[in-house]
């Protein structure tokens, strides 16, 4: 097992746009988790990082994007827990600080053609098929033990709430809360443009794709994409909460929220949850 402490409270966002509303929304704070293994990075690593003890491997094969917080979180949970790290890094060769920081916790990175880094599981054969003591773990922490890291979150929260939100990327935060979840309305708010995929891998990752709404209308333009109004709303949210949130993510989920509320989409009187998935060396990027 892995010796790792970590503390997540659950806290009021008090904002009077709130209060006019009628709405009370909280905030699990998975951000505060650890400054580089947090949020739902921690959750999604936390089994794979067991198993590859438990079967004794000792590198870590990991992909994503050049700003991911994925492949920091995995480089420095590789040098806490004694692994060898590689990241397979999808485009040109390029520097930047969460790269920078990489390296720093001991990852080896590997830049490959887009074309090529569609097919992972073709990259890792090509590379580490040789080697029994490497292990796989997909772009994000995608799969059912990703998921399954996500379900026990919902051991963890102490209030009684009608809704919860989470923005969404490959779907797997959002399967791993409908895996344990028998109360709340759940909701995910997609950060890519064609957000409807995320219904087929809900399936595929066995969550009930019934009991999740999805809002696909706050994308602005695809990954990664902003815009001025999205920025001005995450500077006043920020300033009025103390709470970081960045642009790719998390930004994208409040401001959905926001908008919601705004639409009176919730009865009055309801309790909402939000997931703060962490990620915030994202904001170096826009920086």
């Amino acid at each position: 097992m892995l010796d790792f402490d970590f503390y997540s409270p659950e806290e009021e966002i008090v904002l009077p746009f709130y209060e006019e509303h009628g709405i009370r929304v909280f905030v699990k704070r998975d951000d505060l988790i650890h400054p580089y293994i947090s949020g739902n990075k921690w959750r999604k690593l936390k089994y794979p990082l067991e198993e590859a003890l438990l079967t004794n491997k000792k590198i870590l094969v990991t992909f994503g994007g050049a700003w991911s917080n994925h492949l920091l979180a995995t480089a420095c949970a590789g040098a806490k827990f004694r692994f060898q790290t590689v990241g397979f890094v999808r485009g040109e060769g390029v520097q930047n600080p969460v790269l920078a920081l990489c390296k720093l916790f001991g990852m080896q990175l590997h830049f490959v053609d887009r074309e090529s880094y569609r097919n992972k599981p073709a990259l890792f054969e090509k590379h580490f098929g040789h080697r029994d003591n490497a292990y796989f773990i997909d772009e994000g922490g995608y799969g059912e033990k990703g998921a399954w890291g996500v379900k026990d979150l919902l051991e963890e929260i102490k209030g009684v709430y009608d809704h919860c939100f989470c923005a969404c990327g490959t779907g797997t935060t959002l399967a791993g809360l409908a895996l344990g979840n028998s109360a709340m309305q759940l909701h995910g708010v997609p950060v890519l443009k064609g957000g409807e995929f995320i219904y087929e891998e809900l399936r595929k990752l066995h969550a009930d794709p019934l009991q999740v709404t999805l809002h696909l209308d706050y994308h602005l333009g695809g990954y990664a994409k902003s815009n001025a109004e999205l920025q001005a709303f995450i500077q006043t949210f920020c300033q009025q909460t103390g709470i970081m949130i960045e642009p790719t993510y998390t930004g994208k989920l409040y401001y959905a929220l926001h908008d919601l509320i705004a639409k009176d989409y919730f009865v009055k009187g309801s309790k909402i949850l939000t997931i703060h998935t962490g990620g915030l060396t994202g904001l170096l990027g826009y920086l």
